[in-house]
Order: structure tokens, then sequence, then C-alpha cells
């Protein structure tokens, strides 16, 4: 049995190179038990450790002396202890036991949680992940909890610094469940609709053998963005969804499938009834405040209609058609509207007129080629991470021992009467 002492004079004469961090690694999961039973006393030993030098030792350690119960008064001091390591730790070493590292990292957030201060895991959780990942393709399960945490700090911003990573590695399907509801979330804070609806589809149509929870509460934000976004929403799954979700998604969400009915009428008064008849169910859900987006999408959808058909209509007009109640709201909706891009109008104050105008882009400046060109590279770059994907998925033995039980087998001969030439 290993002494404390020992392990940190170890850890202390082991953090230099490589090859000396290699043993180090070696010998503290032998001491790991030891360690364990003697984590009560452990603490005071972390003062003899320097984070940037002995991260791997000084993580085999503070996982150890915080792996029982830690009450709110001790979480005030351990949560300074955390994040100083977080932030200073080389990533080289502690990749050496990621386990440990996430486990250090979720009793952090819990610490925070329990502070009742997710503010303060915020930037120490987004190094931590950075830390952890291989490249900016891997998620990691740290995602989803540097999200959460952003989502009960109203860390917005923060979250979407993560978002727009091409995420084309997973640990485990639950971390991706989660990293793009939570990410769904964040930017339907922002409302960012569009990159909202991306990562909530790809919770609707990820592959499960089961419907989960995660699943059912993304499929109902999804209806809801879908009808704030596009004015419209499908029930029709795409066929690459699960049998799962095809089957089962929609009989989880009948509220909000009747709401997506009732919007599609486009009579106001019908989608008002509708919301207040049911809004116990949609507040026990906390999507009301997403229902009312979509009650006043409703008006915008309408004003839009509108465009298609005059050139010119007054304030009072407009009012009067999409069921305002007066020329003052109908402007305040017109002016929205036209600072968010969603119609090109002005408006005469004199005399309270409506003009509707052309879409003014000409798709030929120079900021809009550039951001073709970066759209182009990169869905190039997601091509040939594809092609690479694929082709190393086709000489994977475990793949290829799979598909050959599963599909018919075929000898030479069996192709014997298959003519060699073709008349055209």
């Amino acid at each position: 049995m290993n002494s404390v002492e020992s392990v940190v004079t170890q850890i202390q004469g082991l953090s230099g190179s490589v090859a000396d961090i290699a043993a180090l690694h070696t010998y503290l999961k032998q001491a790991d038990e030891s360690l364990h039973a003697e984590s009560t006393r452990l603490l005071p030993f972390l003062d003899q450790l320097e984070p940037s030098i002995h991260s791997l030792g000084y993580l085999y350690i503070l996982e150890a002396c915080t792996a029982g119960p830690i009450s709110k008064e001790q979480a005030k001091t351990l949560v300074i202890l955390f994040s100083r390591f977080i932030t200073s730790c080389v990533a080289e070493q502690i990749r050496l036991a990621p386990d440990k590292f996430v486990s250090v990292c979720k009793r952090f957030k819990d610490q925070v949680m329990l502070l009742e201060a997710p503010m303060r895991g915020v930037a120490p959780m987004l190094a931590a992940l950075r830390k952890l990942q291989s490249s900016n393709v891997h998620l990691t399960t740290l995602h989803p909890e540097f999200l959460q945490l952003c989502l009960l700090s109203k860390s917005y911003k923060s979250g979407l610094s993560i978002l727009d990573d091409d995420i084309l590695e997973v640990d485990q399907p639950r971390d991706l469940f989660l990293y793009c509801y939570y990410g769904g979330m964040i930017c339907i804070g922002q409302k960012r609709f569009q990159k909202a609806l991306e990562l909530l589809h790809n919770v609707v149509t990820a592959p499960m053998s089961s419907i989960n929870a995660i699943a059912v509460q993304a499929y109902k934000k999804y209806i809801l963005v879908s009808l704030i976004h596009q004015g419209q929403f499908s029930t029709s799954l795409p066929k690459y969804a699960s049998s799962a979700a095809q089957r089962n998604l929609k009989n989880f969400c009948q509220p909000y499938i009747e709401l997506a009915s009732t919007y599609t009428t486009g009579k106001i008064s019908e989608l008002e009834t509708y919301v207040q008849t049911s809004r116990e169910k949609f507040e026990s859900d906390s999507n009301l405040g997403l229902v009312k987006q979509v009650v006043s999408s409703m008006y915008k959808r309408n004003i839009q209609r509108l465009t298609q058909t005059y050139l010119t209509l007054s304030l009072q007009d407009i009012a009067n058609r999409v069921k305002l109640n007066s020329a003052k709201e109908a402007e305040m909706h017109v002016l929205q509207m036209i600072q968010d891009g969603e119609i090109y109008a002005t408006i005469n104050q004199k005399d309270g007129m409506v003009r509707f105008l052309e879409d003014p882009e000409q798709y030929k400046t120079c900021g809009m080629i550039n951001h073709v060109d970066s759209s182009i590279q990169r869905i190039m770059k997601l091509s040939k991470k594809l092609t690479a994907m694929d082709e190393h998925m086709s000489c994977d033995p475990l793949y290829l021992a799979k598909a050959g039980r599963e599909r018919q087998r075929f000898d030479f001969d069996d192709f014997d009467s298959v003519p060699q030439k073709f008349n055209i």
C-alpha cells in the first residue's frame, strides 16, 4: 500500500518528460485504490502540487478527495480549487485519464449548481471541453454540461461559440442528443431560429431504438420553431429518421400537432382560442413563451401574404386585414419585420401608407461571394471527411463481420447466367 506522502513524491519527480509521465500514469493507476481509501486526508496535499506542472497527479488526488458527498460550505472552497485546476492543467496530461477528468468536471458543475452560481462554471467548462477534445469535430461528454450551464446562466453567446463546429465524432449517443437539444434552446434564446431548427432536427432524426424523453421535448420545440421561422410544419419525418421516431413521436406531442394544424388556417382568433384552452399543457412543458411567439408570427405571415397581392396599403388596412387592434400595432409589426429582413417596405409617416418593395439583394456583392465561397469550402471539407469515414468503415473488421452475417451469401457460380454482352 502506497502512502499519500510517497505518491506526492512520485508525482513531483515524474512530471517532466513524456516517458516520466507515462511511468507516473502506470504508478497512479496502481495507487488509485489507496488514494480513495485515504480520501479524507488528501486535500492538504494538493498545496504541494502545481496544476500546470503536475496535472496528471493533481487530477488523481483531486478526484479521490472529492469522491464523497460535498456540503454547500465545502463547495465554496472546492469550486475555486476545481476552477484553478481546470483552467491551468495541461491537456496532454489529463487526456491520459479522460474518465477521471470528466468526473472531476462534472463534480465542479454540480458544485456551482449547489451554490446556485452557474455563471462561475461557464468559462472553466469551456476550457475543459477544449482540452479534452482531440479536434474541433469531436463531441465530448462535457459539451452538453457546458451548454446546460450557459442556459441556466443565460450566457447564450458563450454557448454559441461551440455550436458552429461541425461535429463528426461522438463518444456517447446521449451526449449528441443533449448537445443538440441544449444548443437548440440557446439558439432560440438568441432568435437564431434556422440554426435551432438544424439542431432540433438532428435530435428528432438521430438513430434511436426506442423513444427517449429528449427527443420528445425536442420535437415539441421543433414544431414551434418551424411555425415561427417558416410559417408551416410537416408532420412527415424524413425517411432516414428511426422507425421508433416515425411511429411514436406524434403520439407524445398531440397538442403541438393540433396547434400546427390550427396555425395553417391563418385565422388568428382560432389560434388564440386553441392556445388559451391548451395553455396548461404548454406551460407544463415550459413552452408557453415559444407558443406566444407562434401566435405573434401568424400576424407576420398574414402581413407577408399581403405583400404578394398589394403594392401599397394603409396601416389601418393592414390592421383590419390581419386582425390587429390598431394602425399603431400594425406599424410596430411592419417596422420589426423590415428590421429583421422579413419584408421590404417603406412607411410614409405623413399619410400612413406602406409601400411594399422587391428584395434589394442582387447576389453580386463581395460579401455575398465570400459567403457562398465559404459555404462551398465547408461542404467540400464535409464531403472529404464523409468519404474518409466511409472508407474506414468499409475496412472495419467488426462492420464487415456484421454485414457479412446479415447479407445473403453468393458464390461465383450464382452469376454464371448473367450475360456478358448487352444488345442496345
